[in-house]
């Protein structure tokens, strides 16, 4: 009988990343029949999979590389009590990716970048509910929908216009009753001028708890786990070669990356073009609280702050920090969460807890999913701010591209050709 642990050389396709999509890949493939070695790097703090606020946000069609985007910078940035941060020490990382976003946000390369994200994001919600329905614990996934609100009477005309222009893809709103902005102010000191409630949006019950289930369901499919940083990867005889930190070398059927933020290195050396940057959030998070279990997620749109119920506790989320991953943690911005708390009067208290991650961002704010050069060499990673929205239709997607089957999306817009 041969061993598992041998079959990694020939048989195997190999998963680099435990992230959202690094799981939910290895998931649809192992329960596809195919061996797979998923290896996750476990660092501290967890990743952006953990630290997210748990939103599946079907309605962000339009990518964040635009003119209307580049256009409200200057009022978003941190120094005007925005959420963007662009360290002056880190200006080598963002100057270079924000050129190549000027180049993306050209109207003819957003309109078809929406027009891909729209198709990937309709399926979306499907197939988090056909993975939902196939783990356990029930529950994890909670298609309640959310609220934005907003508590300046002009800011409240102004958005809602804003909004009911927008478009949301397949994500239903309606702007919010009285007896609706009553019911989200129980957690607010002051109640709301005005708001919309999302309809078929959704959120998970704790991001901790998915991941924890999709890697409960990897193993019991017969998948393997191993702890484990990639190094570099080789081309050996026009096959992609996995070297580990410790030097060990795995020579794999496949080779699937998806590793966030260290996605780039891992392909550039292959000769891709893969301008990633860490675009970091921070939260903070309590156990201590009073916040009524039959709240959605509220965004508060003025302070570009949205708060999430978990099992877990309350979460504040914010911040778009454009820096490497290992860059110092900014404390002004946790400072910051708990002030926009206090003065929000939400009903949780500390002692805070505080996280930082890194999204996966590219420059057209389009995940990367395809086929490298290599024969065995495949890639699923970039997914900014929708990994969690986007990882198990992401997972249902490369199964289907390495067996041959049609996909449900055309992947050619994702392919990282597009940067050259």
């Amino acid at each position: 009988m041969v061993q598992q642990g041998k079959k990694t050389q020939a048989d195997r396709t190999v998963v680099v990343g435990g992230g959202i999509v690094g799981l939910s890949c290895a998931l649809a493939l192992q329960r596809q029949g195919e061996p797979v070695l998923l290896l996750d790097p476990a660092r501290s703090p967890p990743p952006a999979s953990y630290g997210n606020a748990g939103h599946i946000a079907i309605e962000q069609v339009e990518p964040l590389a635009s003119m209307a985007t580049l256009r409200s910078l200057p009022r978003r940035l941190m120094a005007f009590g925005g959420p963007v941060s662009l360290p002056i020490a880190e200006i080598g990382r963002w100057l270079p990716f924000g050129l190549r976003m000027v180049t993306a946000a050209r109207p003819e390369c957003f309109a078809a970048g929406k027009k891909a994200l729209s198709g990937l994001l309709a399926e979306a919600m499907p197939a988090w509910r056909r993975l939902a329905a196939s783990l356990e614990p029930r529950g994890l996934l909670k298609q309640s929908g959310h609220a934005v609100v907003w508590h300046g009477q002009e800011a409240a005309a102004a958005k809602l216009r804003a909004w009911q222009g927008a478009d949301t893809g397949t994500a239903r709103f309606h702007a919010a009753s009285k007896e609706e902005l009553a019911w989200l102010a129980r957690v607010m000191k002051t109640p709301p001028a005005g708001g919309i409630l999302f309809e078929n949006t959704g959120q998970v019950a704790d991001p901790a708890a998915v991941l924890a289930a999709l890697g409960s369901a990897f193993q019991a499919a017969g998948g393997e786990r191993r702890t484990g940083l990639v190094q570099a990867l080789e081309l050996a005889g026009g096959t992609a070669v996995l070297v580990l930190a410790e030097g060990e070398r795995l020579r794999p059927r496949r080779v699937i990356v998806a590793a966030g933020v260290d996605s780039g290195a891992l392909l550039t050396p292959l000769g891709l073009k893969a301008p990633i940057i860490a675009e970091r959030g921070y939260h903070i998070q309590s156990a201590n609280h009073d916040w009524p279990d039959d709240l959605p997620p509220i965004v508060f749109e003025e302070r570009s702050l949205i708060v999430s119920r978990f099992r877990s506790g309350v979460r504040a989320s914010s911040f778009v920090e454009f820096a490497r991953r290992d860059a110092l943690a900014d404390e002004r911005k946790w400072q910051r969460l708990e002030a926009h708390a206090a003065a929000l009067g939400l009903p949780a208290r500390g002692p805070w807890q505080h996280w930082l991650g890194s999204r996966p961002t590219l420059p057209d704010y389009l995940p990367a999913i395809g086929q490298a050069g290599a024969s065995n060499l495949f890639y699923a990673f970039g997914h900014q701010h929708l990994g969690l929205t986007l990882g198990p239709v992401t997972g249902e997607l490369v199964a289907a591209m390495i067996s041959g089957q049609q996909t449900a999306v055309a992947l050619a817009p994702f392919d990282l050709k597009r940067f050259g």
